[in-house]
């Protein structure tokens, strides 16, 4: 398929919305090299789509990599004030099944499985007249979508936008950040990195976020709606931060959790008491012939991780669909946060992650 099918004719009809239970398939259009280790990867659909979400949100890939079918999500760094394509941008992570593929393996005119757009960390719709905007390595996606959607319609909003990073090389998106500064004159760029580069002429801030630096940067920062995302460390360490300087936390929001690639849980690891009188039901996978034991009143995946059991997860919240599973017998009760369609539910499909079980369950994996 030639890729200028992915040209809008802006002459023609209005697109259709995208919609993840029409297109089950993006394809990659563009590659961009944004540092040493991140790619950006520019998406379409097979055809005239308009996507529509929310700044912040991400999608959930559904992969293929060595025979094993593989759900990862990632934010969305793109904006949907340019509807036409979507992008992630992806930090190699070393050992990482997923980004290694994606940044060895992806190619212009492959496709990709997905489901979303998910999520609830965005600063739309509300609005505020004072913004925060902190972002720790690869965490700046999600806030990189909220500043260019604030750009892109011409918002007057006061934004201060704090970039932390290990070192100059790792900075992303550092001349677009520029530009916005340039294009909003209440827009403010802050980069704040932990040690130099030999040989970068990098002469911004360098050490690692606190107080401190945060009241220089930013020393209003105690009237402004804060946006925190990196990784877990980082968020904390900001958290921390605003709540001994006494800032009102109902003003603060972060990622809800890592996209960071899966790591296996501590085996081992010591399980929750089980009430007296709470049914302990049998969870076996079938085709690595383990089992383990599930109360009722936890999910299956607290069960498994408890047993020292891996199975892939991220969210842990029903929201992203990286733990699903095939049920082949048995009953769960599932609470879901939109991380499965109602199709793959009539078919069997289920999370771990919000599912206790009912009965014993056996499971395809």
């Amino acid at each position: 398929m030639s890729l200028s099918a992915h040209f809008p004719d802006f002459a023609g009809a209005v697109p259709q919305p995208w919609s993840s239970d029409r297109d089950e398939t993006l394809r990659c259009i563009q590659i961009r090299q944004e540092t040493h280790d991140v790619k950006t990867f520019v998406l379409a659909a097979d055809g005239p789509r308009s996507f529509r979400y929310l700044p912040g949100q991400f999608i959930t890939l559904e992969l293929e990599i060595n025979g094993q079918k593989i759900n990862r999500c990632y934010t969305l760094s793109s904006t949907p004030t340019r509807p036409n394509t979507v992008s992630i941008t992806v930090k190699r992570v070393p050992g990482g099944a997923v980004s290694n593929w994606l940044h060895d393996h992806l190619r212009v005119g492959m496709a990709l499985g997905v489901m979303g757009p998910s999520g609830h960390f965005t600063c739309f719709p509300t609005a505020a007249r004072q913004y925060l905007l902190m972002s720790g390595g690869s965490g700046i996606t999600p806030l990189m979508s909220m500043a260019r959607a604030l750009h892109d319609l011409g918002s007057d909003a006061d934004v201060v936008f704090v970039h932390c990073a290990r070192t100059p090389a790792d900075v992303l998106f550092a001349e677009e950040l520029a530009l916005m500064a340039r294009n909003m004159p209440n827009f403010r760029v802050a980069i704040v990195c932990e040690q130099h580069t030999p040989g970068s002429s990098y002469a911004g801030h360098l050490g690692r976020m606190d107080a401190a630096r945060l009241a220089h940067i930013a020393p209003d920062f105690m009237q402004r709606a804060v946006y925190t995302c990196g990784p877990a460390p980082f968020m904390g360490a900001v958290r921390t931060l605003l709540e001994r300087a006494s800032f009102d936390m109902a003003g603060y929001s972060q990622e809800s959790f890592s996209f960071e690639e899966t790591v296996a849980p501590t085996p081992n690891a010591e399980a929750p008491a089980t009430p007296s009188g709470t049914a302990v039901h049998t969870i076996t996978l079938k085709k690595t012939a383990q089992t383990f034991t599930c109360s009722e009143d936890q999910t299956i995946l607290q069960a498994a991780t408890a047993a020292g059991v891996r199975l892939p997860s991220s969210c842990s919240s029903g929201a992203c669909g990286t733990c699903k599973s095939m049920r082949l017998s048995g009953n769960v009760q599932m609470q879901h946060a939109g991380g499965i369609r109602q199709r793959e539910i009539d078919q069997g499909w289920m999370l771990p992650c919000c599912s206790k079980p009912l009965s014993d369950v056996s499971l395809d994996r």
